[in-house]
């Protein structure tokens, strides 16, 4: 049996990705949902729901942001994927990726889906590589 204390650290582990990879992680403990659980850690260490489209970030920087689908937490980035020097998009891309090596997941500014996003983690990319986040 997992005390509460156990879980709360083991969430926080994963919010803030010390010593676990974020990535996909399913949200249930002993046959129950821990997400409201998850919420709060995500609530204590900066995240903040949001969208997309309202993230302030810019071509070349990228910010941390969880999408919680059911159960499952996804980890990626909202950021801008630069096309050329005239054309990018702004997007949000799981750090799960398909068999294309593409975003497994992507929520593009225009939908209203909810994502736990942390502007105070902001931080600088290579926006001419962002296959690499």
């Amino acid at each position: 049996m997992v005390s509460k204390e156990q879980l709360n650290e083991t969430l926080a582990d994963i919010v803030t990705g010390r010593g676990v990879k974020r990535s996909r992680h399913e949200l249930h403990l002993d046959g129950r949902s821990v997400v409201d659980e998850f919420i709060a850690r995500l609530t204590e260490n900066g995240y903040h729901p949001t969208t997309v489209g309202a993230v302030d970030v810019q071509i070349g920087e990228r910010v941390p942001a969880f999408y919680i689908e059911q159960t499952t937490a996804y980890f990626g980035w909202v950021f801008w994927e630069k096309f050329t020097d005239q054309k990018a998009r702004k997007l949000w891309g799981s750090v799960v990726r398909n068999a294309k090596g593409d975003w497994a997941i992507q929520i593009p500014p225009t939908k209203p889906i909810p994502i736990y996003a942390n502007p105070n983690a902001k931080i600088d990319m290579d926006a001419d590589n962002p296959i690499y986040l």
